[in-house]
C-alpha cells in the first residue's frame, strides 16, 4: 500500500531538501539548453525531404512549436500543483501509485537519461575530435576520450552545487543560440541565394506529412524537464509558466531562423540532398574554415544538453530514493550544494559506464538507445493522462495555474503523445538488432525495471 505523499517527500530529517535558488534566466536556460542539441543540425533537411514545398515545412515547424507550447501549459499546470524535483516520476506516482513511477525512473535513469548523457558525449568527442584533433592518441580513441572526459568534467562542475552547474548553463546556453545566429548571420550576408526554382503549388501535399512531424517532434523534445527543476524556481508558480513558455518561443524562434537560413542558401532541394546541412552553408559562407567553425558549433551544442541533461536527470534518482528504502542513498540531499551528491555521482558513472559499452558495441548501442523511444513516449502519454486523472481525484487542491480551454489542448497533448508512441512503435518493429526485433529492447528495459521493483517490494517488507 502506497504511502501518503507528505510521507515520501518530506524532508529528509537532517535539514536538506531541495531549495529555490534558480532565477528565470537559469531555468530558461537549462530548458533551451535541454531541448537544442545536434538535432537541429539534422533534422530540416530530413522534413525539407518529406515537406514537398517550403510553406509545409515551415508550416510543420511551426506547428511544432505551437504542440510543444500546449504540452507546456499542461506541464505548468502540474508543476505548479505539485512542484517536486522528481518531475513527472512524481506526476506518476501521484497518478497511478509508486510501481509505475518506479519503472518510469529506472527505464528513464538506466537507458533514456544515461544513455542520452553518452550519446551526446559521442557526439561531442566526433565533433571535438575534427575541431581539435588529439593526434597524440591512437586513431579512433580521440573521441572516447573526449566522451569520457566530459561526462568526468561537467559532473564535477555540477557536484559543486546548483548554483554553479546552472552558472556554466547560462554560458553555454548564449555560446549555443550565439552559434545558431552566426549560422543565420553566415546565410545572410557571407553567401550568395540559392538559384530559383519554380514555387510549388500552396495545395501541395508533403510526401509524408506524418513522418515528418516525428523528426520535427523529436527536435522540440526535452522542454518536459522543467518539470524536474519546479521545486527550485525562485518565483513559485508564476515563475515556471514564464520559464517554460519563453523557452519554446525562443526554441520555436531558433529553428525557424535555422530553416530559413538554410533555405535561402541551399534551396529545397538541396536542403533535401544535404548530409550535412549546417556544415553545408558555413563551407559556403567561409570555406574550408567553416568545417572547423560548424564542428565547435555542434560540439557547443551537444555540452549544453550534457550540462543540462545531468542536472535535470539526477533529480529522478533522488525521487526514487526518496520512495524507496533500499535506494535511500539515493536520496541524500546536499542542502549546501543544492544537489543531490550521490544520485549525480552514480549517474556520471553509468554514463561512464554506457560509454564503454558504446566504444565496444558501436552503433549497435546507438541503436539500442534509440529503440527505447516507445518506453519514454508510453510514459510521457501517462504524464499527461495524468493531469485527467489528478484534477478527478484531488478537485481541491490548489492550482496556480490551469490550463486554458480544458479539457481540449490536455487531449490534443495527449493525442500528440499517442502519435509519436504510435509512429515510435512502428518504426522499432521494423528494424533488428542483433537479429532480434527492435521492439524487445523496451520490453527488456521494462522487465528488467519489474524485477527490481519486486527485489525492491520484497527487500523493503522483509525489514522489520
Amino acid at each position: 500500500m502506497d504511502r501518503t505523499d507528505e510521507d515520501l517527500f518530506a524532508s529528509t530529517g537532517d535539514g536538506n531538501a531541495p531549495r529555490r535558488v534558480l532565477d528565470l534566466r537559469q531555468a530558461v536556460a537549462l530548458i533551451v539548453g535541454v531541448v537544442i542539441g545536434a538535432g537541429i543540425f539534422k533534422s530540416p533537411s530530413i522534413v525539407a525531404g518529406l515537406s514537398g514545398s517550403a510553406n509545409w515545412m515551415f508550416a510543420m515547424w511551426i506547428l511544432g512549436g505551437l504542440i510543444s507550447l500546449v504540452g507546456a501549459l499542461c506541464y505548468s499546470e502540474l508543476t505548479t500543483a505539485y512542484p517536486h524535483p522528481g518531475g513527472d516520476y512524481h506526476f506518476l506516482h501521484r497518478a497511478y501509485g509508486r510501481a509505475t513511477a518506479f519503472l518510469f525512473g529506472w527505464a528513464r535513469f538506466a537507458v533514456i537519461t544515461t544513455g542520452s548523457i553518452a550519446l551526446l558525449a559521442f557526439v561531442f568527442g566526433d565533433y571535438m575530435q575534427q575541431a581539435v584533433p588529439l593526434s597524440m592518441l591512437p586513431e579512433g580513441w580521440g573521441a572516447t576520450a573526449y566522451a569520457a572526459g566530459v561526462i568526468v568534467v561537467l559532473a564535477l562542475l555540477n557536484l559543486q552545487g546548483l548554483r554553479t552547474g546552472a552558472g556554466a548553463q547560462m554560458w553555454l546556453t548564449l555560446a549555443e543560440i550565439g552559434g545558431l545566429v552566426l549560422l543565420a548571420a553566415a546565410a545572410t550576408f557571407f553567401t550568395d541565394p540559392a538559384p530559383a526554382q519554380a514555387p510549388a503549388p500552396v495545395t501541395t501535399a508533403p510526401v509524408s506529412f506524418g513522418l515528418a512531424m516525428v523528426f520535427v517532434l523529436l527536435t522540440y523534445g526535452g522542454w518536459n524537464e522543467a518539470a524536474y527543476i519546479s521545486a527550485e524556481v525562485r518565483g513559485g508558480a508564476a515563475a515556471m509558466v514564464r520559464a517554460l513558455t519563453f523557452s519554446i518561443l525562443i526554441i520555436t524562434v531558433l529553428y525557424l531562423m535555422v530553416t530559413w537560413a538554410c533555405l535561402q542558401t541551399l534551396g529545397m532541394q538541396g536542403m533535401a540532398q544535404s548530409e550535412a546541412l549546417a556544415a553545408d552553408v558555413m563551407g559556403l559562407a567561409f570555406g574550408a574554415s567553416g568545417e572547423k567553425v560548424i564542428s565547435l558549433l555542434v560540439a557547443i551544442s551537444a555540452l549544453t544538453s550534457i550540462n543540462a541533461t545531468m542536472i535535470v536527470g539526477a533529480r529522478t534518482g533522488y525521487a526514487m530514493g526518496r520512495d524507496w528504502p533500499p535506494l535511500r542513498r539515493l536520496g541524500r540531499w546536499d542542502g549546501e550544494r543544492g544537489t543531490p551528491v550521490a544520485a549525480m555521482s552514480i549517474q556520471c558513472g553509468a554514463a561512464l559506464l554506457l560509454v564503454a559499452v558504446g566504444v565496444a558495441f558501436g552503433s549497435g548501442f546507438k541503436s539500442m538507445v534509440e529503440f527505447t523511444a516507445p518506453v519514454f513516449w508510453l510514459f510521457f502519454l501517462l504524464s499527461g493522462v495524468s493531469l485527467f486523472v489528478l484534477r478527478r481525484r484531488e478537485p481541491d487542491l490548489p492550482r496556480p495555474f490551469r490550463v486554458p480551454l480544458y479539457p481540449l489542448l490536455p487531449l490534443l497533448f495527449c493525442a500528440s503523445c499517442a502519435y509519436m508512441l504510435w509512429s515510435s512503435l512502428s518504426y522499432v518493429y521494423s528494424q533488428s538488432l542483433g537479429g532480434l526485433n527492435a521492439a524487445w529492447i523496451g520490453v527488456a528495459v521494462l522487465a528488467s525495471g519489474s524485477l527490481l521493483l519486486l527485489f525492491l517490494d520484497r527487500k523493503e517488507r522483509s525489514v522489520p
